[in-house]
C-alpha cells in the first residue's frame, strides 16, 4: 500500500498537456492552503511510510518540507517524494540527505523529449526540462539517485525519437540512475489521443525496444518487465498496483491524505474532476464482469494472461468506464506474449500455461465473490498443498 500525501493537491508549476490530474485543474478543484497538524494526525492513522506527492510537492515552503519530513523520518526512517524536479535546490537536497527522502522524479527524456510537460513557452519549458535534469545528476553525485517515471507519447516514443530516448537512458545509467517506470499515455479525452497517444502499433514498438535495450545496459532496470515476468511466474508479491485487483471506490494500493486531512482515493480513476471520498467496502465487480464478459465487449474471457493482468488499471479503461478492461490491453496481451516465449525458451512454466490455470482463476472468482482478494502466489501454493494431499 502507499499512502500519498498533498499538501496542495493537483496544484502545480508546470501544465503537463496529458496530465491525468488535468480534469480536477479544469474543473477549478485545486487547493491553495492546508493544514499540518490535520495532515500529520490522519498520516498517525494510516500508520504507513509516505510519499509527498501533487501536482507538485515542493511548492510548499521549504520550513513545511521540513516538518513533515522531520516527523516522517522520526516515524519510519525514511521519507518518499515524487517530483517533476524542476523546483528542486541545493537547500532541497540538504533535506533530502538529512531525513532519507527516496526521490521519484517525473520526466519523459532530455531536451525535446520532454516539452510535453510544458511551462508556458519552448524557451521556459526547455529551462524547466534542464533544471530537472542538472538535479538528476547532482543527486547521482551525491548518491542518492531517482528513480525516473517516463510516460510514453509522440513526443518521446514515435519510431523517430526513440533513438534520441535510448541515448538519454543510456546516460542516465552512467549516471547512476537505476530504475525506471514507464507509463502508456493515459487518454481522457479525444483531443489528448490525437495529440499526443501513441498507437496500439506505436506502444508495442516502443516497450519491445526498451526490453531490448535492457538487455544491453548493466543495471538500469524497467519496472514493467519484472512485474510481467514475476506475474508470469506467480511472485506477484512485489508487483505494483496496475496489476493488482483495485476497486476504482477505494483503491487500496493507494491512500491519499489531502491538505485538511481528508482521505481519497488514487488519482488515476478520477475522470469527473472530483477526489471523491474512499468507501468503507471494497468490491471486486469488475473483476468478476470482466472474468465472464466476452471481449468484444470490452471484458476478459478466456483470456490466459486474465489473473496476471486482471484487465489492467481501471484508471485506463475503455471509455473511462471502470468496469470495461484496459484500451491498451492489445499492447499488454502482446507483451504478455512476447515475455511467455521467452520463459518457456528458459524452461520455466509461466502461469498463462500452467496446468493448474483454471483452477487458480476459480479460486480468484471465489474470493471476489467474498469480497476478498487474493494474488497469485497464494493461489499456487494452495493448489500444490492440495495436490501434496491428494
Amino acid at each position: 500500500m502507499s499512502v500519498e500525501l498533498r499538501p496542495l493537491g493537483v496544484k502545480c508549476n508546470i501544465q503537463c498537456q496529458y496530465c491525468y490530474q488535468n480534469p480536477q485543474r479544469d474543473a477549478d478543484n485545486v487547493t491553495h492552503h492546508y493544514d499540518i497538524p490535520k495532515m500529520l494526525a490522519s498520516l498517525a492513522q494510516e500508520n504507513e511510510p509516505f510519499s509527498l506527492f501533487g501536482g507538485e510537492a515542493l511548492l510548499i515552503p521549504l520550513a513545511d518540507l521540513e516538518t513533515l519530513w522531520a516527523w516522517g523520518f522520526a516515524r519510519y526512517g525514511q521519507n518518499n517524494l515524487q517530483t517533476n524536479g524542476t523546483l528542486i535546490t541545493d537547500a532541497h537536497i540538504q533535506l533530502f540527505q538529512k531525513y532519507n527522502v527516496h526521490v521519484g522524479i517525473s520526466i519523459d527524456g532530455g531536451g525535446e523529449l520532454n516539452d510535453v510537460r510544458w511551462a508556458g513557452t519552448y524557451r521556459k519549458t526547455r529551462e524547466a526540462t534542464a533544471k530537472t535534469e542538472q538535479a538528476i545528476e547532482k543527486l547521482c553525485a551525491l548518491g542518492i539517485p531517482a528513480g525516473l517515471i517516463i510516460t510514453l507519447h509522440q513526443g518521446n516514443a514515435r519510431a523517430d525519437k526513440l533513438p534520441l530516448l535510448h541515448t538519454w537512458l543510456r546516460d542516465m545509467e552512467q549516471l547512476g540512475i537505476r530504475s525506471v517506470r514507464l507509463h502508456i499515455l493515459e487518454i481522457d479525452n479525444p483531443i489528448i489521443a490525437q495529440q499526443y497517444a501513441l498507437s496500439d502499433t506505436e506502444n508495442l514498438a516502443a516497450l519491445q525496444s526498451f526490453l531490448e535495450l535492457e538487455k544491453t545496459l548493466s543495471q538500469l532496470r524497467f519496472d514493467i518487465f519484472h512485474d510481467m515476468r514475476c506475474l508470469l511466474l506467480g511472485d506477484d508479491a512485489p508487483v505494483t498496483c496496475v496489476w493488482k485487483a483495485c476497486d476504482a471506490y477505494t483503491t487500496r494500493a493507494v491512500r491519499s491524505v489531502e491538505g485538511h486531512g481528508q482521505r481519497r482515493n488514487c488519482g488515476r480513476t478520477n475522470k469527473e474532476g472530483i477526489d471523491f471520498v474512499k468507501a468503507n467496502i471494497e468490491g471486486f465487480e469488475r473483476y468478476l464482469a470482466l472474468y465472464h464478459t466476452p471481449q468484444h465487449y470490452q471484458g476478459c474471457q478466456d483470456c490466459r494472461f486474465f489473473l496476471m493482468c486482471k484487465g489492467q488499471c481501471p484508471g485506463t479503461a475503455f471509455a473511462g468506464d471502470w468496469r470495461n478492461r484496459s484500451h491498451d490491453c492489445a499492447v499488454w496481451m502482446q507483451l504478455y506474449t512476447i515475455l511467455e516465449a521467452e520463459l518457456l525458451a528458459e524452461g520455466k512454466t509461466p502461469i498463462s500455461q500452467h496446468p493448474a490455470r483454471l483452477a487458480l482463476e476459480e479460486m480468484f472468482i471465489a474470493e471476489w465473490i467474498q469480497g476478498q482478494n487474493l494474488l497469485i502466489h497464494q493461489a499456487l501454493s494452495r493448489w500444490e498443498k492440495a495436490q501434496v494431499k491428494i
